[in-house]
């Protein structure tokens, strides 16, 4: 009985309450998201971007979203590539387009703030499908929330589970 409990015990002695990334407890560092900048013609992009990171980071519960105070971790980006291609076009018009793939690439820059150590410094990409139908510009505005939720799923990924 003893012999049964002390394994059991020992089996349980590196357990974490919560998920453990890069040998650091859930919510023990927080982290600051600098507001997105945005070089592309995309109105709205960089905010739409930069609100969608925040909202990831808040629900993954890895990091602590820094809102009133510096964070341990600063999370800069700068919004460099939008991108749109048609992917299927009509039958009657091989030259007009009626669904598209839209890439946006933003320039992640992530360092401690205490000691400046540079922890990522990447290209990351977001995309989405939009289907055209009579008007292309709305068809964008509306995928935009899609598109900006596709690169912040994939910037908090990294954060959260990459190799830094």
């Amino acid at each position: 009985m003893i012999c049964a409990l002390a394994l059991l015990c020992a089996g349980c002695a590196g357990y974490h309450l919560g998920p453990v990334t890069s040998g650091v407890v859930a919510g023990a560092q927080s982290i600051e998201i600098v507001p997105f900048n945005n070089q592309t013609l995309e109105p709205r992009l960089g905010d739409s971007v930069t609100q969608a990171l925040r909202e990831h980071i808040q629900s993954d519960g890895t990091y602590r979203l820094a809102t009133r105070e510096p964070g341990d971790i600063v999370v800069s980006g700068v919004i460099t590539r939008y991108q749109r291609s048609g992917v299927s076009f009509l039958a009657t018009d091989i030259n007009t387009a009626q669904s598209y793939n839209v890439v946006v690439t933003a320039h992640v820059i992530v360092r401690e703030r205490a000691t400046g150590k540079l922890l990522l410094d990447k290209n990351i990409n977001g995309e989405t499908l939009i289907q055209s139908g009579t008007d292309l510009e709305d068809a964008e505005r509306q995928s935009l929330p899609v598109l900006a939720e596709d690169l912040a799923r994939n910037i908090t990924e990294l954060l959260t589970e990459g190799p830094w």
